[in-house]
């Protein structure tokens, strides 16, 4: 049977990681813009990958479903990239909850249904959501473990208590690490494995955005702060996505890796301490 590696925003962040992992395999390339899947499909088949395309909305059940369907068809899915969303800077918090946190815990519970033993999957969560102060215990395991319909209903992630596109996008990507962590065990009686990435500044599109949008003058004191003093590249995440995807991470499930650059350690520790 045809092994299936699904990615699911085909930015450069993903399209990176599908690279390592997809050889040998069937890519199947979902972005809520078909124009982008189609762009990277092109890229892709021309460096000889077998490759397809497909359109998907995370915030969509009947979307995220479909894909399912589409991926299953084709074969076994042996692998998922998760690496769909929305930044502070691109949308109103409601959405960022709806596409960042909803959309992860939809394409998790739906794609966990289906994945193959042996498979393994990465969500790429965000550095920002180690920035958020601590949460309650409570308020831990009800991101982690309320059911998807009922995610978006908990009182804390109200919209009269969120109304800061950076506070619903620090709580949705540490919502994502903590959901992998439950997931993992959903996963693992499947005999397979999910784990989360956390990345900082990754020169990418989304970061530009950034960088040029309201937080851009943040953005430059978090790089210019950091221990490494530079951005992130594509492909230094698809190498650790490659490890925690691959045989040599056959003992890693659940897990979240913060990789960036050190700008957290800095931002509580260091000489971004006084911005935090």
């Amino acid at each position: 049977m045809t092994d299936v590696v699904v990615l699911i925003g085909a930015g450069q962040i993903g399209q990176a990681i599908a690279r390592r992992v997809g050889t040998g395999k069937h890519v199947l390339l979902a972005d809520n813009r078909i124009e982008n899947a189609r762009a990277a499909a092109e890229v892709f088949a021309n460096a000889g990958y077998v490759v397809s395309t497909a359109t998907v909305d995370v915030s969509d059940r009947a979307s995220v479903e479909a894909l399912v369907r589409t991926a299953t068809g084709i074969g076994a899915v042996t692998g998922l990239i998760h690496a769909a969303g929305v930044s502070p800077s691109q949308a109103p918090p409601g959405v960022i909850l709806k596409v960042d946190l909803y959309g992860t815990a939809l394409v998790l519970d739906l794609f966990g249904a289906v994945i193959a033993a042996g498979g393994s999957g990465v969500v790429i969560a965000s550095q920002s959501g180690h920035r958020l102060p601590p949460l309650s215990v409570e308020q831990n395991k009800a991101l982690a473990m309320t059911p998807v319909e009922d995610l978006l209903g908990l009182d804390f992630l109200s919209p009269d208590r969120v109304t800061d596109p950076l506070n619903a996008y620090q709580l949705s990507k540490r919502g994502n690490a903590l959901r992998v962590a439950a997931e993992a065990v959903r996963w693992g009686r499947r005999g397979a494995r999910i784990n989360c990435i956390s990345p900082g500044i990754v020169m990418t599109p989304l970061a530009r955005d950034e960088l040029n949008g309201p937080r851009g003058e943040g953005y430059r004191r978090m790089i210019e702060g950091s221990p490494a003093r530079r951005a992130g590249t594509p492909d230094e995440i698809a190498g650790l996505a490659a490890l925690l995807m691959g045989a040599d991470g056959a003992f890693i499930t659940g897990s979240d890796f913060l990789m960036d650059g050190g700008v957290t350690a800095a931002w509580w520790y260091g000489d971004l301490a006084s911005a935090a």
